[in-house]
């Protein structure tokens, strides 16, 4: 167990890690050579362009030696753009992703020093811990401020119990505002947002099959006849995952081309070559731009005929389509209403904006989603339970007991001092940061497995999957199972009488591990984030043996964009630790809250000057945010509840917590009928608003051209597609052409007017 001087020696190692890479990014930052690294977002928007300098070293090093004495400059200019030209600048999405660091300070602040101020003196003059029948039980200083120091039956438990109840009733207040706050932005930037083509497109899945039509006609003629006055087009949907792959394949040997090309250029003498094996391990050895040469040509072919052959194939037509409306008000109605009476077809909902489709999903069919989904649910239990087993190993591992057992040779070093702070007080939490690392990739893979449509339901998927395990395996797993185990000997020789007040002293013990979790992940794992050290290396690489042209270098920069499925469980992390030491070792927020001021500074600058958003969602996460917050609540009411009746408190005391967990479900029940509808579904009044104005100021506007082409799968761009001809709109006719035989099939299918024309 990590004592004071453990926690001070792996904050001091953090510390000046932390520094180290803050140095050395505002030093990198300001070299001519790394400007596409650190600013590339001013680049994609056209804004900034390369350093030019007289000087031939000027190009590469800033040779202005009084911009080092501002290095730190990049701090309040951070802090300078206003939230709304944030919104403009990089999205809802990023302002709102913000927002949740900014939450947390909100939340955690205001209670970090009030229990620092009253349950700290609180603790510390409790002198449980020192009485000589608890002699044998682990624990540091740091557990002599925590409630395990509170001797039973004491009154001093009505200081927690009280400020438990101040917690939760200050975040419902913090949540409740911010919910509001949010949901306000999101109908703000809605109602403001220049037209996109999901306003006016609704995304039709599971459409039935038809023996007399194809899907295209299908769809058509479904839509005419039941939206008459609002169908506009569609886009049947291709599976087209086979000539997406060819044409990944076709643009990775294109850039080796382009590299042996340039490597030969420099030095006209030897020809670059190859081997022909896996991984140009082995084979025959050849010319290496002949041979990609050539394999490119192949893959040309290969290439052509697969796209005349996905565009010709009926079979290779999915039956989902995007089918786009004259207005937002039709296409509102649509995404938001039940096509037919069988539930289970015609399946309609908001297109995601044509950055956020994730085409390779769109291919499968509805029944095989169920069973998916099914499968990784299973997937997802056995994951988490059998990663309980290595996590535990290695947890076991990075410790000095545990060092010592599997390396005994290393015991004469282990045993000194320093050696041995730094073990305790830096190895663990290192050790666990180390090995979630490879868990995200997982998560994501089993997402996409489950077949969602958007990139950004994948990512809020994927966060969902990525919290319940941190929940399970990182917070229950270190504090229930890891606590026990290191008390394991306690619990053993503890007479019957002692075992829950045991339980009760060593939950709090967990804290110091969490203390030196938060300083290796959220202090200087942070830090690492803002040197980019990775894209920056690529970057250069990329420079050196690929980029010939301007062109090229824009391509090499690598902007990044927010993790939102990693980096948001994190912070829900930070939060359950907070609501649950507040009342328990409030010594560990001050931790969290340099966490969360911190990376409140570092993401701002990211999102501000480097990250480039792949989609926007119009921050449709934050019913996620809030509820996974609310989770955290709940969790540490009940730990609050179970660990006053475990440490012998008044009998009178815990029954009064029990109304916490109600309380906080009532409000989050309250929140969710109040604001989440802003997040899930569209006004009609504000689509008529919206589409009442644009043909006020658009009277010309020809909205078919706009969108005929905006869900055309990438690998078709600049092919000819067969898109459906919109219905003229001076037509008044109702009734549609159809190429059913089967009058009943059409009376089924349609309805009366279709009913009236086929007889």
């Amino acid at each position: 167990m990590a004592t004071l001087q453990d926690i001070c020696i792996a904050a001091a190692i953090n510390i000046l890690s932390a520094f180290a890479f803050l140095v050395a990014f505002a030093i990198l930052r300001l070299q001519p050579v790394n400007d596409r690294v650190y600013f590339p977002k001013w680049y994609l928007k056209g804004l900034r362009s390369s350093p030019k300098s007289s000087v031939a070293l000027g190009r590469f090093v800033n040779l202005d030696f009084k911009m080092y004495m501002r290095f730190l400059n990049w701090m309040p200019a951070a802090l300078k753009m206003p939230e709304p030209e944030l919104v403009e600048h990089a999205g809802l999405d990023s302002a709102v992703y913000i927002r949740i660091y900014l939450l947390g300070l909100k939340i955690l602040f205001p209670i970090t020093i009030l229990t620092l101020v009253v349950l700290v003196p609180v603790n510390w003059t409790g002198k449980t811990l020192e009485l000589a029948k608890f002699k044998n039980l682990t624990f540091s200083n740091i557990d002599k401020l925590s409630i395990s120091n509170i001797p039973t039956g004491s009154k001093r438990f009505w200081a927690h119990l009280v400020m438990s109840y101040v917690c939760s009733f200050w975040t419902f207040y913090v949540l409740y505002k911010e919910y509001k706050k949010v949901a306000t932005m999101r109908l703000e930037f809605l109602a403001s947002e220049c037209r996109r083509p999901d306003q006016f497109t609704v995304l039709v899945r599971n459409v039935p099959p038809d023996p007399d039509e194809s899907v295209s006609e299908h769809i058509e003629h479904f839509f005419c006849v039941n939206h008459p006055d609002h169908y506009l087009t569609h886009q049947v949907v291709h599976n087209a995952v086979k000539l997406a792959k060819l044409v990944e394949k076709k643009n990775s040997f294109q850039n080796w081309l382009v590299y042996y090309q340039n490597k030969y250029e420099r030095n006209p003498v030897n020809k670059p070559t190859i081997k022909t094996g896996f991984w140009g391990l082995w084979g025959s050895r050849v010319d290496a731009i002949d041979y990609y040469t050539d394999e490119i040509a192949k893959l040309s072919e290969e290439e052509d005929a697969e796209r005349e052959r996905v565009i010709i194939d009926p079979k290779a037509i999915v039956p989902a389509a995007f089918v786009s409306f004259k207005t937002r008000w039709g296409a509102a109605v649509c995404a938001q209403t039940q096509q037919s009476k069988d539930p289970t077809i015609w399946l309609t909902d908001w297109a995601p904006e044509p950055r956020d489709v994730f085409w390779d999903n769109l291919a499968i069919p509805y029944f095989e989603l169920t069973i998916r989904r099914l499968l990784m649910a299973v997937g997802l239990f056995f994951l988490i339970f059998f990663f309980m087993i290595p996590i535990a190993f290695v947890q076991s591992l990075a410790n000095i007991e545990g060092i010592e057992k599997v390396l005994p040779f290393l015991k004469p070093l282990i045993e000194k001092k320093v050696v041995k702070s730094v073990i305790q007080g830096f190895l663990p939490g290192i050790a666990l940061k180390i090995f979630l690392i490879v868990l995200p990739k997982i998560l994501m893979t089993m997402s996409k497995i489950e077949g969602f449509t958007s990139l950004s339901s994948l990512e809020r998927r994927s966060a969902q999957k990525y919290h319940l395990f941190i929940l399970v395996n990182v917070f229950l797993g270190s504090v229930v199972t890891g606590t026990a185990l290191q008390q394991l000997h306690q619990f053993i020789d503890a007479p019957a009488g002692e075992f829950a007040k045991t339980i009760g002293m060593s939950v709090p013990m967990k804290a110091t591990f969490f203390i030196t979790y938060i300083m290796v992940d959220g202090w200087a794992g942070i830090a690492a984030e803002i040197l980019r050290l990775v894209p920056l290396v690529i970057f250069h690489l990329k420079n050196t043996f690929l980029v010939k042209t301007e062109q090229d270098r824009e391509q090499a920069m690598d902007p990044g964009f927010l993790s939102f499925a990693t980096s948001e469980p994190r912070i829900q992390l930070y939060i359950l630790l907070g609501l649950v030491y507040s009342v328990i070792t409030p010594v560990l927020l001050p931790f969290i809250i340099v966490f969360f001021a911190f990376s409140f500074l570092i993401f701002r600058h990211q999102i501000i000057n480097v990250y480039d958003q792949k989609y926007e969602s119009g921050a449709s996460f934050w019913p996620d945010v809030h509820r996974r917050i609310i989770i955290g609540l709940i969790i540490a009411q009940i730990i609050h509840m179970g660990l006053l009746g475990a440490s012998g408190a008044d009998k009178s005391t815990t029954p009064c917590l029990i109304a916490q967990p109600i309380l906080t479900l009532w409000f989050h029940i309250f929140c969710k009928g109040r604001f989440e509808s802003a997040f899930v579904r569209f006004p009609l009044q504000e689509a008529m608003v919206k589409d009442t104005l644009e043909r006020a100021t658009e009277p010309n506007l020809n909205l078919k051209t706009y969108l005929q082409d905006a869900y055309i799968h990438p690998v078709f761009k600049g092919s000819q597609l067969d898109i459906p001809v919109a219905i003229d709109e001076e037509e008044n006719n109702p009734l549609v052409p159809t190429k059913r035989t089967s009058r009943q099939s059409s009376i089924h299918s349609f309805g009366v007017h279709d009913k009236s024309h086929s007889s």
